[in-house]
């Protein structure tokens, strides 16, 4: 089933990965009034409780329920202070360096791995700094941990792969660097013109034993603003084209290809933002308009339906256990939980940050139970902090709001 959504609105694009006066300038034009309780909260740590949107509604242009948001009728950051000794959902501290805004975010453990515009990659160990490494090739714009290995991906398009020392912890070498040599050599490109292509089009594959490009497929229309892998050998891939494409890895001869299956989105606004909640098999899709879609696998990846929390595009997603989270360039992060027969509900908005949230990362936290899970979610931002929270699935949900989905 394809969603197509024939919303006419300016499409985001590749600018919104590497320019944050971008986003600035896009923040403030939506809130001009410097009165509002908006602007006057906004660097308030708290979280929003109040008339919260039912999320898994029915998408506006595929269902007859095609309300405007609540946001845009009611004041919707509740400031709280910061309170350590709180039992659902809540701001932990920050983490900051003048160094530049952060653009990637990824945890292990008790480690958390940061990057940003300064080349920089800083390590955290238990919120505080253990170790950090650098390369010179420009912002850091993803950061992967598989095994014992860290890949970064930065703005001259190569990958760097990373190895932790045996000897000390602390100590991080460079092992690989993707594309290799060879691979500039066998596919006849000028390496110049293909490292600075400031947004890619295909989907490469690669083989982590010994770095070889396995495939390079001609995906979209525009640049691929996100990758993740999901279930069943499925990957996702997100376009600033306004695609989000699901491909197949099958078994062609002696080599495994992958195969375009399905596309599940088309519409006018950039996909900026995947993830995949590997547990319920659920896909969910952010994009410049500020909406989250959602595709079930147990409905044979029909649209689930639309999450609808934020002002401005959405940047960032990440999902664990019953949870989903959505971090937009309004500065906020909505939680959702996902109930049975796939409806959503918004348990809060934490806000905080500064400027616009560009990353996720997110770890079970120690102190859960059975009753009561909790989750320790990591948010980066163009603010040039990384910001703690503590979140708990068995936070109240709303009183009084219905949630709507497709069915």
């Amino acid at each position: 089933m394809i969603a197509e959504l024939p919303l006419h609105r300016p499409t985001f694009g590749s600018l919104l990965d590497s320019d944050p006066a971008f986003l600035s300038n896009q923040e403030e034009d939506e809130s001009s009034n410097k009165n509002s309780p908006t602007a006057s909260n906004r660097m308030s740590p708290g979280y929003y409780n109040g008339s919260t949107p039912p999320s898994g509604e029915g998408s506006p242009y595929l269902s007859p329920w095609n309300q405007p948001s609540p946001y845009t009728k009611s004041p919707w950051v509740i400031p709280s202070p910061i309170n350590h000794n709180f039992s659902k959902n809540g701001l932990v501290g920050s983490l900051a360096r003048e160094e530049g805004h952060v653009y990637s975010l990824a945890s292990s453990g008790d480690f958390l791995y940061t990057g940003s515009d300064s080349k920089n990659i800083r390590v955290w160990k238990n919120l505080k700094e253990f170790a950090g490494f650098k390369s010179n090739s420009g912002l850091v714009k993803a950061i992967v941990i598989h095994g014992d290995k860290i890949f970064t991906g930065h703005q001259d398009g190569k990958i760097r792969v990373w190895r932790v020392s045996s000897r000390n912890p602390s100590a991080y070498k460079r092992v690989g660097t993707l594309p290799t040599l060879k691979d500039y050599v066998k596919s006849s490109v000028n390496p110049k013109n293909y490292v600075e292509d400031p947004g890619t089009k295909t989907l490469k594959v690669w083989r982590v034993s010994d770095y070889k490009c396995l495939e390079s497929i001609n995906a979209h229309d525009d640049a691929i603003n996100s990758v993740v892998t999901g279930f069943d050998s499925l990957v996702f891939t997100g376009s600033a084209d306004g695609t989000v494409k699901m491909w197949r890895r099958e078994l062609q001869g002696r080599r495994t290809r992958h195969f375009l299956v399905q596309t599940l989105l088309k519409h006018e606004n950039a996909v900026t933002a995947l993830a995949v909640n590997q547990e319920s098999a659920v896909i969910y899709c952010g994009s410049s308009d500020g909406l989250v879609n959602f595709w079930e696998r147990e409905k044979h990846l029909s649209h689930g339906g639309v999450l609808r929390g934020h002002k401005l595009a959405v940047l960032c997603l990440a999902s664990a256990g019953n949870l989903v989270f959505s971090g937009s360039a309004d500065k906020s992060i909505c939680v959702w939980r996902r109930e049975a027969g796939g409806v959503h509900l918004c348990l809060s908005v934490l806000t905080g940050h500064g400027g616009p949230v560009k990353c996720l990362a997110v770890e079970e936290d120690k102190e859960s139970d059975e009753g009561d899970q909790h989750w320790t979610v990591y948010s980066g931002s163009l603010d040039k902090s990384v910001k703690v929270w503590r979140v708990s699935e068995n936070a109240p949900r709303v009183e009084g709001v219905s949630s709507i989905h497709l069915d």
